[in-house]
């Protein structure tokens, strides 16, 4: 079986003690790859560390991410461009619009996430969407941008079957991540009405850990509760899911199948 974390940041200093462990872990849970977002210039170099010591498993996204946009913003955005300009990436991510924590920057949001997305075009980059408690305003900037070179993930869903449908008829995947093992979320209802073919999976680590590990630090090997919750919900055996959703995540990403 092979699984894909379509989104992880083991990058980040929560794993600096015992990452030779957490990489242990993954490989034995079959995780063969690893997608990397990026959240802004501080997380670059830490970022393309990881896939210079382990090209074959990461994979680097570039972005600034929603939380991120604030009144240096403009500069922000000229460091994803000039990177844009230096060497491929996976795509661009994660970007988006963040209305949880605080909304003071919402235009420059916004702006943020159209001249991102304006980049993945010209580009014909796939992006990572993060939507937090903005749905309605990612759906007004992206039906507005939408051609047929814009596609994507949005990573982390959470939200509504008729979200779901939406972000399906825009031809992105739906990533799955631990809150579909929470007993209050809800979202299990959800997958059990949509196509498994327009899912992938994601850990979001080391936040969002899914059952039985939640409450502790996510790591990329947990993607294989994800998968055995799907499989649940699904009627499937695992490795179908691990089939399905690798598939997944390699077409939207433009990887080869034999990569």
């Amino acid at each position: 079986m092979e699984l894909i974390d379509t989104h992880s940041h083991l990058y980040l200093e929560d794993f600096a003690k015992d990452f030779d462990e957490v990489i242990s872990r993954l490989q034995k849970n079959q995780v063969k790859k690893i997608f990397l977002p990026n959240i802004d210039s501080s997380s670059i170099d830490a970022m393309f560390k990881l896939e210079t010591n382990y090209p074959e498993m990461f994979y680097p996204m570039i972005g600034l991410h929603p939380t991120s946009v604030q009144d240096n913003y403009q500069k922000e955005l000229k460091y994803v461009e000039e990177w844009l300009q230096k060497r491929n990436f996976i795509a661009i991510g994660e970007i988006g619009i963040d209305l949880y924590w605080d909304d003071t920057y919402y235009q420059q949001q916004v702006d943020a996430f159209r001249k991102q997305i304006k980049w993945a075009k010209q580009l014909n980059l796939p992006i990572v969407i993060h939507a937090r408690n903005s749905f309605d305003e990612i759906f007004e900037v992206v039906d507005d941008e939408k051609n047929e070179n814009l596609t994507g993930v949005f990573h982390s869903f959470s939200g509504t079957l008729k979200q779901a449908e939406h972000i399906i008829d825009l031809g992105f995947k739906i990533g799955i991540n631990g809150i579909v093992t929470f007993k209050n979320s809800k979202l299990d209802d959800v997958v059990k009405q949509i196509d498994i073919n327009h899912l992938v999976l994601e850990t979001d680590a080391p936040f969002l850990s899914p059952e039985p590990k939640r409450g502790k630090r996510n790591e990329s090997a947990h993607i294989l509760y994800i998968a055995e919750k799907i499989a649940q919900i699904k009627e499937l055996r695992v490795e179908e899911v691990g089939k399905i959703t690798t598939r997944n995540a390699k077409n939207i990403f433009n990887i080869s199948p034999d990569e």
